[in-house]
């Protein structure tokens, strides 16, 4: 069975996500951000969600964990909780 690791940053505009990505993408520390900006629980572990199957999380959040690049900074991806920057750790297939 598929497993993966991400972490995630959420946020409630898609502007506020893209600002963070370019921030990281410009050399700024993913778990700072998350910590810093992050309005889920996970963010004061620098956005860690641990490890977890297909369907554990919502729709739209599993289709970018599994099947977005390793170690990438993906998103704005839009839930019905916000904007989240994903970025998968690890995976399993």
């Amino acid at each position: 069975m598929s497993r993966a690791s991400a972490r995630h940053i959420l946020v409630s505009s898609e502007e506020q996500c893209e600002a963070l990505k370019k921030e990281i993408e410009d050399g700024a520390d993913f778990a700072e951000i998350a910590k810093e900006h992050s309005s889920c629980p996970s963010g004061r572990k620098g956005g860690d969600l641990g490890s977890f199957g297909p369907g554990q999380m919502v729709k739209e959040f599993d289709e970018v964990v599994f099947s977005g690049e390793i170690n990438t900074v993906l998103g704005p991806v839009k839930t019905q909780f916000g904007y989240h920057l994903l970025e998968v750790t690890e995976r399993e297939d």
